[in-house]
């Protein structure tokens, strides 16, 4: 072989990898999609003084959902610094666990085996496609003269080589979720979430957040790095590293291979961000009945700059049953909730209030919704056998106990069939924007719940307090929000308000009594 063809063929294969890469088609369009699963998204959004949003850069989010004979698989992917890393991986990842690698035999060893595995040979496959790229990239460095004045020469080397840094930069988060055996299996890597909602026999929703994100503000993560020598005080307070908050990535060359020159990593012994990702299950699904979310970090940091973190778990898990009882499909379910996160984070900002500055922008948002055993019947059935949960949480404490315990009371609505007053039956949730720094799910932030504890409850109902508040009232478009029991319409005041048709009397009586403050209304 000559040495012309020896040059030609890596430059070749170098050039068919970049146009894999940049391909809009994957041989995972022929795969079936999961039937069980919806997807919504949106793009990231940077506000202007005038509260109008734009684009600060193309969505960088991925996702797949897929379904083989014996197995689902589901993923969220955020990308950051360009989409080609979370592209690859969806792609990539996919190949390594549905082309026969999982059977019905395995087990649990097995299968976490097999993911451990996948993570490693995707990152190396995705570091192989930009070794050409990385190899010139370091063959321009030295030829570029140092010095203020560029000839035409190497102005043109200074931007090819701004080029290739653009291509081989980027990284990923994922967390990936895999049905195996009626077993789930999570893998994360990052900063995205998964959540578990089982319904309980009485109706309430149990919240399981699978898994911790990937930060300095994780101590597992902090015992990791400070084993490589790193210090563990110094990495929490600086927070982010080479731009992200995360200490597990894919891809992401700089700090892989360059960890030495960045500062708050320069100590470690081996490599301190890694791509290996951390594996839950399986957990049986066995009589389980509810939903599986994965969320991307751009969604959690939306909803928790608008409102805290303490209950976005909660708030998630409500928005999304309220959307299934509401929504035809599971698609319009999932792209309904990540509107209704868009809109609250917008109101924030726009509304001028303290957390107003932290809502300035909110980066891409991908929620997957995966139903188990969940009863979707015209949009009629829900969690609570015909009812609609409105969680409103309030701080609560029983005389009999010495120490205040946060439950969640719920005003059940009747189920959609049993409305009157119209044929329309869309939600009250549905037509308008909620009043900034509110959920549209009416939740007054709690600060005692801890929602990543298996018990943790979404919709705990207070035994002393019986706050369910029948409505007959129907929430259709023609005006019959304000109607009562009969055919009447509520009139006005001299006020403009409406009298209202719920009584909340009990519940402002026992509230009172509880805190023994005596009747108590409202303000």
């Amino acid at each position: 072989m000559s040495c012309r063809s020896a040059v030609a063929l890596p430059l070749k294969m170098a050039a068919q990898r970049r146009s894999l890469m940049q391909s809009h088609q994957s041989w995972t369009d022929d795969l079936p999609l999961c039937q069980l699963c919806g997807v919504g998204s949106a793009p990231n959004c940077t506000y202007g003084p005038d509260g109008k949003g734009t684009l600060s850069h193309p969505n960088e989010d991925g996702h797949f959902r897929f379904s083989t004979d014996c197995c689902f698989l589901y993923g969220v992917f955020n990308g950051y610094d360009g989409s080609r890393v979370a592209s690859f991986v969806s792609q990539c990842l996919t190949a390594e666990l549905l082309l026969g690698q999982l059977s019905t035999g395995h087990t649990d060893a097995d299968v976490r085996r097999i993911l451990l595995q996948a993570f490693d040979v995707v990152e190396k496959s995705y570091f192989e496609t930009i070794d050409d790229a990385l190899a010139e990239k370091a063959n321009l460095q030295t030829q570029l003269p140092e010095g203020v004045y560029l000839s035409t020469q190497t102005q043109k080397m200074a931007e090819r080589l701004k080029a290739l840094e653009q291509e081989v930069s980027g990284g990923a988060t994922a967390i990936v979720a895999l049905i195996l055996n009626n077993k789930l299996y999570i893998a994360n890597v990052g900063t995205n979430r998964a959540l578990l909602c089982k319904t309980t026999t009485d109706g309430q929703n149990q919240v399981i957040q699978i898994g911790r994100a990937h930060t300095t503000d994780n101590d597992d993560e902090l015992t990791r790095l400070s084993q490589l020598g790193l210090d563990p005080v110094r990495l929490r307070q600086t927070g982010l590293i080479s731009g992200q908050s995360s200490t597990r990535r894919i891809g992401d060359y700089k700090v892989k291979f360059s960890y030495t020159d960045i500062d708050v990593l320069s100590a470690a012994k081996h490599k301190p961000i890694i791509s290996e990702p951390e594996i839950h299950g399986g957990q049986s699904l066995e009589g389980v009945t509810g939903f599986l979310l994965l969320m991307s970090e751009g969604l959690i940091k939306a909803l928790e700059s608008a409102h805290g973190p303490e209950q976005v778990n909660q708030e998630i898990v409500a928005m999304v049953a309220a959307e299934l009882a509401q929504q035809g499909t599971l698609e319009a379910a999932a792209q309904s909730v990540v509107e209704r996160v868009k809109r609250l984070h917008h109101d924030v900002y726009v509304s001028g209030r303290q957390r107003a500055l932290q809502c300035s922008r909110h980066e891409d948002m991908t929620l997957l919704i995966r139903v188990i055993n969940y009863p979707l019947v015209d949009g009629s059935l829900t969690p609570t056998q015909g009812g609609r949960i409105y969680p409103v949480s309030v701080p609560y404490s029983n005389h009999q106990s010495t120490s205040k315990t946060s439950v969640t009371l719920s005003l059940v609505m009747p189920a959609q069939g049993t409305l009157t007053n119209g044929s329309n039956t869309a939600s009250t949730l549905e037509g308008d924007t909620p009043t900034a720094g509110q959920s549209p799910t009416a939740t007054l932030q709690s600060t005692n719940t801890h929602t990543q504890s298996s018990s943790s409850h979404t919709h705990t109902q207070s035994s002393s307090s019986h706050t369910h508040t029948q409505s007959s009232s129907s929430s259709s478009g023609d005006g019959s929000l304000f109607r009562r029991s009969g055919s009447q319409l509520a009139q006005p005041d001299e006020t403009g308000r409406v009298p209202p048709y719920v009584d909340f009397s009990q519940f402002y009586r026992l509230w009172g009594m509880d805190h023994s403050e005596g009747e108590l209304g409202p303000q």
